[in-house]
């Protein structure tokens, strides 16, 4: 995907003066968390479609202001060329990049958009090879470091037979695990204009000081914070360790993405479709929160309105990076238009958007070589108006 806005995945490069980036408030509709009917493919115009919806299009000078630096993990998925067998089952696996925030990066770029990312690998013929891999997707890696000392990590994924996936990771410890503070690129970080993370870079030190410190001098420079939390539960020490890591920088993000799955995890088993219960996710200080629900679309919650969008469907191979790639839809546009969350149209159409570039990754194995083009997100939205 090739993007024209710039969102900072650990590597972005942008230079924007501290009000640029603030959210502005707005009143849009006053029905806080009311939920307008689904939208119908029927109800967006052509228009939207080729353009007015996708701010990159029309700002073609502002990619070096719309930079998204993506932070955190990257790592080899190994991906079984078969569904429906257990890893001791499977006879061969597909050798493909992956870590959330990478996917986010790549996908950012692949859109057209700006993007870097900042994170750890091994000294190893992988490490090497991630950082090529950003490279040939025009995804600025000079935030990347290497260590000599640990090798870069490995997932190997089992997927059922409706594409559905489970993990096991080799990292005891990964590179990833350990990105210091001394080593993070800050005027990169206070370049961007969105920084993305996730929570797996919270679970261990140094790389959780790593993170901490990434987040603050992003936050002090004006730079507008997105959180996926991600949820890995086998690599936290435990689930609850897992729920009060992930909250304990919650109230912190500017944007929070997060599944239906999730919300029942962080809530400790409450219904995530109950508007109380994502309600109680809804922190102060966000500006927007976006609940994904894969093939049924999601819903967003702003201030000011709430609401949701319908998904796409498509014959799932692999779901491995449908959330990343509805992340890089979304940021790409928001680097471009910090104001998209209080225009309810401008949302919906942003997010119909997103959803197809996660219903585009889910038809392709492995996470970035799936990534769409934006020029294969809107040929897709122009053929479900037509």
């Amino acid at each position: 995907m090739a993007l024209h806005a710039t969102a900072f995945c650990f590597g972005g490069v942008v230079s924007l003066p501290r009000n640029s980036v603030s959210f502005s408030q707005r009143t849009v509709r006053a029905s806080a968390f009311s939920s307008p009917p689904p939208l119908s493919s029927s109800s967006i115009a052509i228009s939207n479609v080729q353009g007015k919806a996708f701010a990159g299009d029309a700002l073609p000078d502002t990619k070096e202001s719309s930079l998204v630096v993506c932070f955190g993990e990257m790592l080899i998925d190994f991906v079984p060329t078969s569904n429906g067998l257990s890893l001791a089952e499977t006879p061969a696996f597909k050798k493909a990049a992956g870590g959330a925030p990478a996917n986010v990066a790549v996908g950012i770029a692949r859109l057209g958009g700006s993007s870097a990312f900042i994170g750890k690998v091994g000294e190893d013929e992988f490490g090497y090879m991630l950082a090529d891999i950003l490279k040939e997707n025009n995804v600025n890696n000079e935030g990347m470091r290497f260590d000599p000392g640990a090798r870069t990590a490995l997932a190997f994924v089992t997927l059922r037979s409706d594409g559905e996936r489970e993990f096991l990771f080799y990292r005891n410890p990964s590179a990833d695990m350990l990105l210091q503070e001394a080593e993070l690129d800050f005027a990169l970080i206070r370049k961007a204009k969105i920084l993305h993370y996730g929570s797996i870079s919270l679970i261990t030190e140094p790389c959780k000081s790593a993170h901490i410190a990434a987040t603050k001098a992003a936050k002090d420079a004006g730079v507008v914070l997105s959180y996926d939390p991600n949820v890995r539960l086998p690599l936290w020490p435990s689930a609850k360790s897992a729920r009060e890591g992930i909250l304990s920088i919650w109230d912190t993000a500017d944007v929070i993405k997060i599944s239906e799955e999730e919300i029942s995890f962080l809530t400790e088993g409450e219904d995530p479709y109950d508007e109380n219960v994502v309600r109680k996710l809804y922190h102060p200080n966000l500006k927007l929160l976006l609940v994904t629900e894969g093939p049924d679309g999601c819903r967003y919650y702003t201030k000011e309105f709430s609401g949701r969008v319908e998904g796409m469907k498509v014959d799932a191979v692999d779901t491995t990076g449908a959330g990343d790639a509805f992340v890089a839809g979304i940021l790409s546009q928001l680097a471009v238009d910090l104001s998209l969350h209080q225009d309810e149209d401008k949302l919906r159409d942003a997010l119909l958007f997103a959803n197809a570039c996660g219903a585009l990754t889910v038809t392709g194995r492995g996470a970035i070589p799936a990534l769409p083009t934006r020029e294969s997100v809107l040929n897709v939205l122009l053929k479900s108006v037509a």
